[in-house]
């Protein structure tokens, strides 16, 4: 619960690392929605030919039109940002915590492009290969900042304070005999 409730108090190790937990899930909760939804709404019980509809436009779970698949792949992400500019708020440090809720905030454009290039692509619209261009680009972008912030943040990879120990982190595990 204290996850989902971050910009109102102060957040704990427990709350941000179930919040990257969650983020590292998003492909499973995806899968989930869609095991739910198909057997809602795409199969046909009462169908005796059949579960499945004849038609691939009678499909409804592949789509974003629902706007379900868009909440579920930002939620995470928008939990780690606003646990994110809550510990800017406590801590008044710019660096890393603005930097972090950057990489967050980057989930949100993929996702609302990807989510306007399936309906304007399915809707058949001229402005859809815009749309797949600027998924494309910030797609790019979120994958970069998110792999240079993995490496030099979480895996202290490339630090140039770390002494003898040149591209690891200064502290290491298991020292050299």
């Amino acid at each position: 619960f204290r996850v989902f409730t971050a910009p109102f108090h102060r957040v704990e190790f427990a709350d941000f690392w179930l919040a990257d937990q969650l983020n590292s899930l998003v492909i499973v909760l995806m899968d989930l929605e869609y095991l739910i939804c198909f057997y809602i709404f795409d199969l046909q019980w009462g169908n005796k030919k059949g579960l499945l509809p004849s038609f691939r436009d009678h499909y409804v779970c592949h789509s974003y039109s629902y706007g379900v698949r868009a909440i579920i792949q930002c939620l995470p992400a928008w939990v780690r940002f606003v646990q994110c500019l809550r510990r800017y708020r406590d801590t008044k440090r710019a660096f890393p915590h603005l930097v972090n809720a950057g990489k967050y905030s980057t989930t949100f454009f993929v996702v609302t492009f990807a989510a306007l290039y399936s309906t304007h692509r399915e809707q058949k619209h001229a402005d859809a290969d815009t749309f797949f261009y600027l998924l494309i680009v910030f797609s790019t972008v979120s994958s970069l900042y998110t792999l240079v912030w993995d490496l030099r943040m979480d895996w202290g990879l490339f630090d140039r304070g770390a002494g003898e120990n040149t591209f690891l982190r200064e502290e290491i595990v298991y020292p050299h005999k």
